[in-house]
Protein backbone atom coordinates (compact mmCIF):
# COMPACT_ATOMS: atom_id res chain seq x y z
CA UNK A 1 0.00 0.00 0.00
CA UNK A 2 2.76 3.28 -0.76
CA UNK A 3 0.68 2.45 2.64
CA UNK A 4 -1.96 0.65 3.56
CA UNK A 5 -4.56 -0.88 6.22
CA UNK A 6 -4.04 -4.05 5.28
CA UNK A 7 -2.99 -4.46 3.72
CA UNK A 8 -0.45 -18.48 2.60
CA UNK A 9 -1.69 -20.89 5.34
CA UNK A 10 -1.40 -24.83 4.45
CA UNK A 11 -3.32 -27.55 6.02
CA UNK A 12 -3.64 -27.74 10.12
CA UNK A 13 -1.02 -29.88 11.51
CA UNK A 14 -0.22 -30.77 15.14
CA UNK A 15 2.42 -28.88 16.00
CA UNK A 16 3.12 -25.57 15.80
CA UNK A 17 6.25 -26.06 13.66
CA UNK A 18 4.05 -27.46 11.32
CA UNK A 19 1.59 -25.38 11.49
CA UNK A 20 4.43 -22.31 10.84
CA UNK A 21 5.43 -24.20 7.96
CA UNK A 22 1.74 -24.14 6.99
CA UNK A 23 1.45 -20.51 7.11
CA UNK A 24 3.87 -20.10 3.93
CA UNK A 25 2.23 -22.64 1.76
CA UNK A 26 -1.26 -21.25 0.38
CA UNK A 27 -3.90 -24.27 1.34
CA UNK A 28 -5.98 -23.91 3.92
CA UNK A 29 -8.20 -26.95 5.47
CA UNK A 30 -11.93 -26.11 6.52
CA UNK A 31 -12.41 -25.39 9.96
CA UNK A 32 -15.58 -26.95 11.76
CA UNK A 33 -18.28 -24.96 10.20
CA UNK A 34 -16.07 -23.20 7.92
CA UNK A 35 -16.66 -22.00 4.73
CA UNK A 36 -16.26 -23.54 1.15
CA UNK A 37 -12.66 -23.54 -0.27
CA UNK A 38 -10.30 -22.63 2.94
CA UNK A 39 -12.59 -19.81 3.76
CA UNK A 40 -13.52 -19.89 7.65
CA UNK A 41 -16.78 -18.20 7.05
CA UNK A 42 -20.66 -19.73 6.20
CA UNK A 43 -20.34 -22.83 3.83
CA UNK A 44 -24.05 -22.39 2.80
CA UNK A 45 -22.33 -18.83 1.32
CA UNK A 46 -19.42 -20.67 -0.54
CA UNK A 47 -21.51 -20.69 -3.77
CA UNK A 48 -21.87 -16.98 -5.78
CA UNK A 49 -24.75 -16.83 -7.94
CA UNK A 50 -23.10 -15.41 -11.28
CA UNK A 51 -24.21 -11.78 -11.54
CA UNK A 52 -26.34 -10.28 -14.51
CA UNK A 53 -24.43 -7.69 -16.53
CA UNK A 54 -25.70 -4.23 -16.44
CA UNK A 55 -25.74 -3.05 -20.01
CA UNK A 56 -25.78 0.76 -18.81
CA UNK A 57 -22.80 0.57 -16.48
CA UNK A 58 -20.81 -1.53 -19.12
CA UNK A 59 -21.28 1.45 -21.41
CA UNK A 60 -19.59 3.79 -18.94
CA UNK A 61 -16.41 1.51 -18.83
CA UNK A 62 -13.67 3.48 -20.88
CA UNK A 63 -13.09 1.76 -24.63
CA UNK A 64 -9.37 1.11 -24.16
CA UNK A 65 -10.52 -0.80 -20.71
CA UNK A 66 -13.08 -3.24 -22.28
CA UNK A 67 -11.55 -3.74 -26.17
CA UNK A 68 -9.84 -6.95 -24.90
CA UNK A 69 -12.73 -8.11 -22.69
CA UNK A 70 -10.93 -8.37 -19.86
CA UNK A 71 -9.68 -5.87 -16.54
CA UNK A 72 -5.82 -6.76 -15.61
CA UNK A 73 -6.12 -5.98 -11.73
CA UNK A 74 -2.91 -6.11 -10.17
CA UNK A 75 -2.75 -7.64 -6.40
CA UNK A 76 -0.39 -8.72 -3.98
CA UNK A 77 -1.78 -11.85 -3.11
CA UNK A 78 -0.59 -13.52 0.23
CA UNK A 79 -2.91 -11.62 2.04
CA UNK A 80 -5.53 -14.60 3.16
CA UNK A 81 -8.89 -14.48 3.32
CA UNK A 82 -8.57 -10.97 0.99
CA UNK A 83 -6.33 -12.27 -1.59
CA UNK A 84 -3.77 -15.84 -1.48
CA UNK A 85 -3.11 -18.67 -3.33
CA UNK A 86 -4.86 -22.07 -2.75
CA UNK A 87 -4.12 -25.08 -4.97
CA UNK A 88 -2.60 -22.74 -7.61
CA UNK A 89 -5.34 -20.60 -7.62
CA UNK A 90 -5.89 -16.84 -6.74
CA UNK A 91 -8.96 -16.85 -4.13
CA UNK A 92 -10.00 -14.63 -1.70
CA UNK A 93 -13.00 -11.76 -0.60
CA UNK A 94 -10.88 -9.40 -3.30
CA UNK A 95 -10.96 -12.34 -5.76
CA UNK A 96 -14.61 -12.97 -5.64
CA UNK A 97 -15.44 -9.35 -5.43
CA UNK A 98 -13.28 -8.55 -8.18
CA UNK A 99 -15.31 -11.33 -10.71
CA UNK A 100 -18.54 -10.09 -9.80
CA UNK A 101 -17.89 -6.59 -10.33
CA UNK A 102 -16.57 -7.96 -14.03
CA UNK A 103 -19.33 -9.89 -14.07
CA UNK A 104 -21.97 -6.59 -13.90
CA UNK A 105 -19.60 -4.67 -16.22
CA UNK A 106 -19.56 -8.12 -18.97
CA UNK A 107 -15.90 -8.45 -18.51
CA UNK A 108 -13.77 -11.45 -17.22
CA UNK A 109 -11.53 -9.43 -14.45
CA UNK A 110 -7.98 -11.47 -14.40
CA UNK A 111 -5.49 -10.96 -11.82
CA UNK A 112 -1.76 -10.21 -11.83
CA UNK A 113 0.31 -10.82 -8.77
CA UNK A 114 3.06 -8.38 -7.67
CA UNK A 115 5.05 -7.17 -4.84
CA UNK A 116 2.20 -4.35 -2.73
CA UNK A 117 4.48 -1.48 -3.03
CA UNK A 118 4.63 -2.23 -6.68
CA UNK A 119 1.08 -2.15 -7.64
CA UNK A 120 0.14 1.47 -7.70
CA UNK A 121 3.33 2.35 -9.46
CA UNK A 122 2.08 -0.53 -11.81
CA UNK A 123 -1.25 1.12 -12.14
CA UNK A 124 0.22 4.32 -12.84
CA UNK A 125 2.33 2.82 -15.56
CA UNK A 126 -0.58 1.50 -17.65
CA UNK A 127 0.38 -2.37 -16.86
CA UNK A 128 -2.63 -2.51 -15.00
CA UNK A 129 -6.21 -1.25 -15.57
CA UNK A 130 -7.32 -1.54 -11.83
CA UNK A 131 -5.89 -2.40 -8.39
CA UNK A 132 -7.67 -4.70 -5.63
CA UNK A 133 -5.34 -5.59 -2.79
CA UNK A 134 -6.91 -4.62 0.53
CA UNK A 135 -5.39 -0.64 -0.21
CA UNK A 136 -6.82 1.53 2.66
CA UNK A 137 -7.95 5.06 1.01
CA UNK A 138 -5.39 7.66 2.16
CA UNK A 139 -5.01 11.13 1.09
CA UNK A 140 -1.24 9.96 -0.24
CA UNK A 141 -2.96 7.70 -2.57
CA UNK A 142 -5.88 9.84 -3.65
CA UNK A 143 -3.43 12.28 -4.95
CA UNK A 144 -2.43 9.16 -7.37
CA UNK A 145 -5.14 7.61 -8.43
CA UNK A 146 -9.28 7.05 -7.66
CA UNK A 147 -10.32 4.60 -5.61
CA UNK A 148 -13.53 3.20 -4.47
CA UNK A 149 -14.37 2.44 -1.25
CA UNK A 150 -16.02 -1.63 -0.91
CA UNK A 151 -15.18 -2.60 2.44
CA UNK A 152 -13.84 -1.65 5.98
CA UNK A 153 -11.02 -2.70 8.00
CA UNK A 154 -8.71 -1.53 11.57
CA UNK A 155 -5.41 -2.53 12.61
CA UNK A 156 -4.95 -5.56 14.66
CA UNK A 157 -2.29 -7.31 16.78
CA UNK A 158 -1.70 -10.82 17.43
CA UNK A 159 0.95 -12.81 19.66
CA UNK A 160 1.31 -16.25 20.59
CA UNK A 161 -1.96 -18.60 22.23
CA UNK A 162 -1.34 -17.33 25.51
CA UNK A 163 0.48 -14.03 25.15
CA UNK A 164 4.03 -15.89 26.76
CA UNK A 165 5.06 -12.15 26.99
CA UNK A 166 2.54 -10.45 28.15
CA UNK A 167 2.21 -7.75 25.84
CA UNK A 168 -0.18 -5.37 25.31
CA UNK A 169 -0.07 -2.39 22.02
CA UNK A 170 1.51 -0.03 24.33
CA UNK A 171 3.99 -2.39 25.61
CA UNK A 172 6.19 -3.72 22.77
CA UNK A 173 8.96 -0.81 23.05
CA UNK A 174 12.33 -3.17 23.03
CA UNK A 175 10.23 -6.36 21.37
CA UNK A 176 10.17 -7.71 17.60
CA UNK A 177 7.39 -7.42 15.58
CA UNK A 178 6.70 -8.24 12.37
CA UNK A 179 4.92 -6.52 9.66
CA UNK A 180 4.13 -6.51 6.09
CA UNK A 181 6.41 -4.01 4.01
CA UNK A 182 4.46 -1.07 2.67
CA UNK A 183 1.65 -1.14 4.93
CA UNK A 184 -0.08 1.68 7.09
CA UNK A 185 0.74 -0.81 10.36
CA UNK A 186 4.67 0.36 9.46
CA UNK A 187 4.11 4.06 10.22
CA UNK A 188 2.08 2.77 12.94
CA UNK A 189 5.00 1.50 14.44
CA UNK A 190 7.83 4.09 13.85
CA UNK A 191 5.46 6.40 15.60
CA UNK A 192 5.01 3.85 18.28
CA UNK A 193 8.84 3.64 18.44
CA UNK A 194 9.05 7.39 18.52
CA UNK A 195 6.97 7.16 21.78
CA UNK A 196 9.77 4.38 23.09
CA UNK A 197 12.61 5.74 22.85
CA UNK A 198 11.19 9.47 23.67
CA UNK A 199 10.38 7.88 27.32
CA UNK A 200 13.88 6.49 27.38
CA UNK A 201 13.16 2.96 26.64
CA UNK A 202 14.32 0.52 23.98
CA UNK A 203 12.85 0.91 20.34
CA UNK A 204 10.72 -1.33 18.73
CA UNK A 205 12.66 -3.60 16.06
CA UNK A 206 10.36 -3.87 13.37
CA UNK A 207 10.91 -7.01 11.16
CA UNK A 208 9.50 -5.89 7.69
CA UNK A 209 8.65 -8.67 5.43
CA UNK A 210 7.44 -8.15 1.50
CA UNK A 211 4.80 -10.69 2.03
CA UNK A 212 2.53 -11.10 5.06
CA UNK A 213 3.04 -14.94 4.99
CA UNK A 214 6.24 -14.30 5.71
CA UNK A 215 5.37 -12.21 9.05
CA UNK A 216 2.61 -14.88 10.03
CA UNK A 217 5.85 -17.04 9.81
CA UNK A 218 7.86 -15.17 11.46
CA UNK A 219 5.50 -14.97 14.48
CA UNK A 220 4.44 -18.79 14.95
CA UNK A 221 8.41 -19.76 14.50
CA UNK A 222 8.38 -17.50 17.81
CA UNK A 223 11.24 -15.05 15.80
CA UNK A 224 9.21 -11.92 16.67
CA UNK A 225 6.87 -11.45 19.73
CA UNK A 226 3.79 -9.91 17.82
CA UNK A 227 2.77 -8.70 14.49
CA UNK A 228 0.33 -5.85 13.26
CA UNK A 229 -1.73 -6.39 10.09
CA UNK A 230 -5.39 -5.68 8.76
CA UNK A 231 -8.52 -7.07 11.27
CA UNK A 232 -9.79 -9.63 8.76
CA UNK A 233 -6.06 -10.85 8.04
CA UNK A 234 -5.62 -11.08 11.85
CA UNK A 235 -8.70 -12.84 12.59
CA UNK A 236 -7.87 -15.26 9.36
CA UNK A 237 -4.34 -16.23 11.01
CA UNK A 238 -5.89 -16.83 14.19
CA UNK A 239 -8.71 -19.66 12.41
CA UNK A 240 -6.20 -21.34 10.48
CA UNK A 241 -3.28 -22.12 12.65
CA UNK A 242 -6.36 -23.90 14.78
CA UNK A 243 -6.07 -20.34 17.39
CA UNK A 244 -2.34 -21.04 18.14
CA UNK A 245 -2.34 -17.74 17.75
CA UNK A 246 -4.45 -14.94 19.71
CA UNK A 247 -5.55 -11.19 19.33
CA UNK A 248 -3.71 -8.54 21.60
CA UNK A 249 -5.80 -5.52 22.17
CA UNK A 250 -8.47 -4.27 20.13
CA UNK A 251 -9.06 -2.95 16.55
CA UNK A 252 -8.21 0.66 16.02
CA UNK A 253 -7.79 3.11 12.81
CA UNK A 254 -10.72 1.99 11.07
CA UNK A 255 -10.52 2.73 7.70
CA UNK A 256 -12.19 1.92 4.50
CA UNK A 257 -10.97 -0.34 1.56
CA UNK A 258 -10.86 0.89 -2.12
CA UNK A 259 -10.27 -0.25 -5.47
CA UNK A 260 -7.80 1.29 -6.84
CA UNK A 261 -8.13 3.11 -10.87
CA UNK A 262 -5.61 5.63 -12.77
CA UNK A 263 -6.94 9.29 -12.65
CA UNK A 264 -8.41 10.79 -15.84
CA UNK A 265 -10.28 7.84 -17.05
CA UNK A 266 -13.64 9.32 -17.50
CA UNK A 267 -16.80 7.60 -16.09
CA UNK A 268 -14.41 4.08 -15.63
CA UNK A 269 -14.88 4.95 -11.44
CA UNK A 270 -18.84 5.83 -11.59
CA UNK A 271 -19.37 2.11 -13.88
CA UNK A 272 -17.46 0.51 -10.72
CA UNK A 273 -18.57 2.28 -8.19
CA UNK A 274 -22.23 1.54 -9.60
CA UNK A 275 -21.22 -2.27 -10.21
CA UNK A 276 -19.99 -2.40 -6.30
CA UNK A 277 -23.21 -0.52 -5.41
CA UNK A 278 -25.31 -3.10 -7.55
CA UNK A 279 -23.97 -5.93 -5.79
CA UNK A 280 -24.03 -4.48 -2.29
CA UNK A 281 -27.90 -3.87 -2.98
CA UNK A 282 -28.75 -7.55 -4.47
CA UNK A 283 -26.79 -9.19 -1.96
CA UNK A 284 -24.14 -10.74 -3.79
CA UNK A 285 -21.54 -8.67 -2.08
CA UNK A 286 -23.16 -9.76 1.54
CA UNK A 287 -22.53 -13.79 0.24
CA UNK A 288 -19.25 -12.96 -0.72
CA UNK A 289 -18.20 -11.70 2.50
CA UNK A 290 -20.16 -14.28 4.51
CA UNK A 291 -18.13 -16.81 2.57
CA UNK A 292 -14.88 -15.63 3.57
CA UNK A 293 -15.89 -14.78 7.57
CA UNK A 294 -15.52 -10.75 6.93
CA UNK A 295 -18.84 -10.07 6.99
CA UNK A 296 -18.02 -7.77 10.14
CA UNK A 297 -16.25 -5.06 7.52
CA UNK A 298 -19.33 -4.83 5.70
CA UNK A 299 -20.57 -1.65 3.73
CA UNK A 300 -23.70 -0.19 2.91
CA UNK A 301 -22.45 2.44 0.50
CA UNK A 302 -19.52 1.99 -2.42
CA UNK A 303 -18.56 5.62 -3.14
CA UNK A 304 -15.71 7.38 -4.99
CA UNK A 305 -12.73 9.13 -3.90
CA UNK A 306 -11.92 11.85 -4.25
CA UNK A 307 -15.65 12.78 -4.94
CA UNK A 308 -16.45 13.94 -8.36
CA UNK A 309 -16.63 17.97 -8.86
CA UNK A 310 -19.95 19.35 -9.25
Amino acid sequence: MALRTRHKLLALLPTLAMATLAAACGTVQDNPGGGGGGAPGNTQASAIPTVTKDDALAAMVPADVKSDGKILVGQDQSYPPNEFVENGQVVGMDVDLGKAIGQKLGLEVTFENSAFDGIIPGLSAGRYEAAMSSFTINAERLQQVDMISYFSAGTSGAVLKGNPDKLTLDTLCGKNVAVQKGTVQVEDLEARTAKCTGAGQPAIQVQQFQNQTDANLALTSKRVAAMLADSPVIDYAIKVTNNQLEQVGQVYDTAPYGLVLPKGKGDYAKAIQGAIQALIDDGTYKRILEKWGVQQGAVTKAEVNPAPAG
